[in-house]
């Protein structure tokens, strides 16, 4: 089996081309500072006057040009350094002047010249400086330029999906189209979900040849939901149905349509639908469509304008679809309950497929496929690790996986074995290790607790296998009864939920026997069966004063706005005694029944408590050595049947209140 594909790499970066623009205006800058700087570009040498003077006295000047009170001119000989300054004194090794450059002072007027004349030295007189044309040059240029950015504006706000507006860029789609060619996934990446992929076959054969169906006028639904709890592989199976039929995959997510701006959502879906038909035939992905497809008008004071406003052109988008276009819509959700009837209805998304968590045979496909680079020891048993992860989805097996190979990395192995995939399961499932340090008094308590757990799952039939026992914090958890169930299974029976409530009673049971009084730690455990015990009565009619009457609440609004407006309860208040009288006598049933199992085995309970007191930790064979092997106990006989295998995380005991 081939490997899951990673996600599309980054395509690689280039250098940014300079526009003509951005070269006018380097080119301009540059002739802007030649022009200012052109007249300090010389080799003349700067004098003082006095030093004129004496040269022109003594006949050495030969010409001399001058631009407003700047003098520049040549020597007929050329003089030392020392004589240039004026002073004597001049830098060592200093070459001599025949060019030089002089300031004028304001006193000099017309007999200068003269003398200038009289001497034989050529004159010439030059025009001072003026930046005024300058100027003129760089506003032409300005304004070209500001013509040249205002028309470039224009077209792109013409050629832009709305045809007009400042905007009109905004509304172009997000959508992120993958190359097929560079990171194909098919049916072979992806384990677990073998009725998943059967259902999605079909969508596949229309893509690869549509008119096979339209001559006998099958028309294939437009679009598919997939459902499912996160990390089971939505994304993953839509990207393997594009690659399968090799055509492009447009992938979005549902909270990139909405923005600030109302209409924008719309705007985008429309550039979104067009541009997936003119690469038809395609796959258009949307995932978290539950973000802009909730139900519209619900939420105090109406719904969202710019997401009620996206999800009508998304209905009006997927009706314009003729019969014979080779569009497919994919959208993935967790929440499809809040999704608007109008998105379900045929005609739309008509086609539900619901990508559940893995098989036991899934989940032993999805630890190969994700161990395929990892070096494993022939001790790795795949089928044993597959039956102690019921209820893990591919996301978290492939989290386990790697979580085994880190560990392994931190003890400098060179392959990771069995041991390090049974660190990593625990630390998934039941938390990772804490370095928190119990008192004496504590780790007693929290022993007794666990004890009691793991006793009355060990003889009470229904109930799941305990797989380990820990006094070692873990997670939230100060001390964990990790119970596995059989196999997997989907429904439960009254006879079990009852052995499950036992079970959860039988910690603070423990602790009340040992040390008459019950602690905080049993929070999560009456939490968790006054739940089960409230579902019982009011949703499975698992109560003969109750009747077979489901007395659930209203979900059919779950928000707010409907909740307040709407009164969701269904029934009155004398049936919402009789229902808290029948949850609490099923929970004091479930917690004498523990007493009774307890105290008829207090000598193991016992045992178990102090051996954890001194190991911490136990495993299902250390329970088998200390109290003997699983069995059902005699006063319990006949009361209970197999155990509820839908059970997927540990018992935790909380001791922190």
């Amino acid at each position: 089996m081939k490997k899951t594909v990673s996600p599309t790499d980054p395509p690689p970066t280039q250098a940014p081309r300079r526009s003509p623009v951005h070269w006018a205006v380097l080119l301009l800058l540059g002739f802007v500072i030649i022009t200012l700087f052109a007249n300090s570009w010389t080799n003349a040498k700067s004098i003082p006057y006095s030093v004129l003077l004496q040269q022109l006295a003594a006949d050495n000047v030969a010409k001399i040009s001058i631009q407003g009170d700047t003098v520049t001119g040549d020597f007929r000989k050329s003089i030392s350094p020392a004589t240039a300054t004026g002073d004597g004194k001049a830098e060592k090794d200093a070459a001599p002047i025949i060019r030089f450059q002089c300031m004028l002072p304001p006193q000099v007027g017309e007999a200068w010249l003269d003398q200038l004349s009289d001497k034989g030295v050529e004159i010439r007189v030059l025009r001072e400086a003026n930046y005024n044309d300058l100027f003129m040059i760089v506003s032409m240029f300005g304004l070209v330029l500001l013509l040249v950015l205002g028309w470039n504006m224009i077209r792109r706000t013409r050629d832009s999906v709305m045809g007009g507006g400042m905007l009109g860029g905004v509304t172009k789609s997000p959508a992120r189209l993958y190359d097929a060619d560079k990171n194909r996934v098919t049916f072979e990446d992806v384990a677990g979900l073998e009725g998943e992929k059967k259902d999605l076959r079909e969508i596949v054969l229309f893509l690869k040849d549509p008119e096979k169906f339209h001559r006998l006028g099958a028309v294939v639904p437009k679009g598919v939901l997939l459902m499912g709890p996160p990390g089971t592989g939505k994304t993953l199976l839509a990207r393997a149905v594009a690659g399968e039929a090799g055509v492009p995959f447009f992938s979005i997510n549902g909270s990139e349509f909405i923005q600030l701006f109302v209409g924008v959502g719309a705007g985008r879906v429309r550039d979104m639908f067009k541009t997936a038909q003119d690469s038809s035939p395609a796959i258009l992905f949307i995932d978290e469509i539950d973000a802009v497809g909730r139900e519209r008008g619900a939420g105090l004071g109406g719904g969202h304008d710019e997401r009620e406003q996206t999800l009508n052109q998304i209905l009006s988008e997927m009706d314009g679809f003729s019969p014979s276009s080779a569009v497919i819509v994919l959208a993935a959700t967790n929440r499809p309950d809040v999704l608007d009837p109008a998105l379900l209805r045929p005609g739309r998304f008509d086609r539900h497929v619901t990508v559940d968590r893995p098989s036991i045979q899934g989940r032993r496909e999805l630890f190969e496929l994700h161990s395929q680079k990892v070096p494993i020891t022939e001790e790795v048993d795949f089928d044993q690790l597959a039956r102690a992860t019921v209820g893990l989805t591919g996301a978290d097996i492939r989290n386990l996986v790697n979580e085994a190979a880190l560990w392994a990395t931190r003890r400098e192995q060179e392959v990771v074995g069995m041991e390090d995939f049974e660190y990593a399961r625990d630390k998934v499932l039941m938390g990772a290790k804490r370095e928190d340090v119990l008192s004496e008094s504590e780790k007693e308590v929290t022993a007794y607790h666990e004890a009691g757990h793991t006793v009355i799952a060990w003889l009470v039939p229904g109930c799941d296998h305990v797989h380990k026992v820990t006094i070692v914090p873990r997670g939230r958890a100060l001390g964990v009864t990790h119970l596995v169930p059989d196999e997997d299974r989907h429904n439960i029976g009254q006879d079990d939920m009852l052995a499950q409530l036992t079970m959860a009673m039988g910690g603070r049971t423990a602790e009340k026997m040992r040390f008459d009084e019950y602690s905080a730690g049993a929070e999560n455990d009456l939490k968790r069966a006054t739940d089960l015990a409230q579902r019982m009565v009011t949703h499975w009619g698992m109560s003969e004063r109750v009747g077979p009457v489901a007395f659930g609440n209203n979900d059919e609004h779950p928000f707010l706005g409907r909740e307040m407006a709407h009164e969701h309860r269904i029934f009155s208040e004398k049936t919402a005694q009789v229902i808290d009288e029948e949850i609490a006598k099923i929970l004091r049933s479930a917690a004498d029944r523990a007493f009774q199992i307890l105290t008829e085995h207090r000598d193991k309970l016992d045992t178990l408590s102090s051996a954890l007191l001194e190991r911490e930790v136990l495993d299902a064979k250390g329970i088998e050595d200390l109290i003997g092997p699983p069995g059902r106990s005699a006063s319990d006989s006949g009361t209970c049947l197999p155990g509820n295998a839908a059970s997927i995380r540990s018992e935790p005991t909380n001791k922190n209140s």
